[in-house]
């Protein structure tokens, strides 16, 4: 009897795939980035291109609605539609919510993160997690932010 795709194609399948399992665990890098990704811009998608080029899965912890005002802030935009957009974007596979400061190393471990990576501007500030995973802070994109759009807005 052959297989979906043919004589042999199956077992061979089925044998690369039992290699690139280890102890119940893909061999893919999982990367993690957080944030609030309200009035996204090219900034934000730098920052996402370059996490996804360090792994091969990139999960993105979305700061809820509730988080945001706990931290004195507030998006333009809602948990669900920065969740909406963020889904949308080729360099995100997954979107987590992130409802505070203290979950950061329960979702690395629930989601066997391998690199957790931030904007240069929280240099130090996740050194903690370098017990778990590996922690890398990358430079910010020169010339926009959230904040100077807002005020740009603003007038």
């Amino acid at each position: 009897m052959t297989g979906f795709y043919g004589d042999g194609l199956d077992r061979y399948f089925a044998f690369a795939f039992c290699i690139y399992i280890k102890e119940g665990r893909l061999f893919m890098t999982t990367v993690l980035t957080y944030g609030t990704f309200d009035l996204l811009h090219w900034g934000h998608i730098h920052l996402l291109e370059r996490a996804a080029e360090l792994g091969d899965r990139l999960i993105v912890g979305l700061l809820t609605d509730e988080f945001n005002a706990q931290k004195h802030k507030e998006a333009y935009n809602s948990y669900e539609h920065r969740k909406y957009i963020l889904e949308a974007v080729r360099y995100v596979d997954e979107v987590i919510l992130e409802r505070s400061w203290e979950q950061k190393i329960g979702d690395v471990q629930a989601n066997n993160i391998d690199i957790f990576v931030m904007g240069s501007d929280w240099e130090g500030q996740f050194d903690f997690l370098r017990e778990y995973c590996k922690v890398v802070y990358l430079p910010r994109t020169n010339g926009v932010s959230t904040s100077e759009i807002k005020s740009d807005l603003k007038g």
